[in-house]
């Protein structure tokens, strides 16, 4: 289980994150919805320790989790809206130098690992092409393929298909399932409806840097009139 308590910051005199409260267990979901500047964003960069934060205690499988050791440890992981790739690298190197360089692997093995997640997400093939000639479909593939390889016990995955063609959406929802399915606590941020369609999982509805609603998708379905703000999000009103 992971939990989030009296998460704040503020910047320039602004509350992006207002006491955010929440929990996550393995093998689900967190779904963030909101409108732009609601604070999704700025929850993953604190949760990857991208970003500062006020106050805010971070507890996993009871036992508190240091953001300022997450990159160091692996305990979580990011995949980023823009992938964040290495374009003068090879698909394949882009693994291997993430492996030898952040977990000090040795290259054998780091080729061994590298090998299974490009044939997992059909991108053996393009081993040896350089990431500038990927497609946006394959770029988030080799983003979430890179990103697994550190073996994260948390993945965030900010708009994952902000910069997809609509018809890959199925395919990444397919795969961050699979995630999830692996026992691993997945949190994500977007505004795609087509994805959320897809997926199941605990919804967080934020505006102005707070939680202003929350349920699972089927509680959310199964009860609209328990639920309006979610609804309304969700019918784009």
């Amino acid at each position: 289980m992971f939990k989030v308590n009296q998460l704040s910051i503020t910047l320039k005199g602004k509350k992006i994150l207002n006491d955010l409260n929440f929990e996550i267990d393995h093998g689900q979901i967190a779904i963030f919805l909101g409108g732009s500047g609601a604070g999704k964003s700025t929850l993953l960069r604190i949760l990857n320790n991208l970003e500062k934060y006020d106050s805010g205690i971070f507890r996993l499988d009871g036992a508190t989790l240091n953001l300022a050791k997450v990159n160091h440890d692996h305990t979580l992981g990011m995949v980023f809206q823009h992938f964040n790739l290495f374009d003068h690298l090879s698909v394949e190197d882009n693994i291997i130098s993430t492996l030898v360089n952040s977990k000090g692997i040795i290259k054998k093995e780091a080729q061994s690992i590298s090998s299974a997640l490009l044939n997992r997400y059909g991108l053996k093939d393009h081993s040896n092409v350089y990431v500038s000639q990927l497609s946006g479909g394959q770029k988030q593939r080799l983003a979430i393929a890179r990103t697994l390889s550190v073996d994260p016990k948390i993945i965030c995955l900010d708009e994952p298909t902000s910069a997809l063609d609509p018809r890959l959406t199925c395919k990444v929802a397919k795969y961050i399932t699979e995630l999830a399915e692996e026992g691993r606590i997945v949190i994500l941020t977007t505004h795609d409806m087509n994805l959320l369609e897809q997926l199941e999982g605990h919804l967080f509805l934020m505006e102005e840097g707070s939680i202003i609603e929350n349920a699972t998708k089927k509680e959310c379905i199964a009860n609209p009139g328990r639920y309006p703000k979610l609804q309304n999000f969700l019918k784009g009103i």
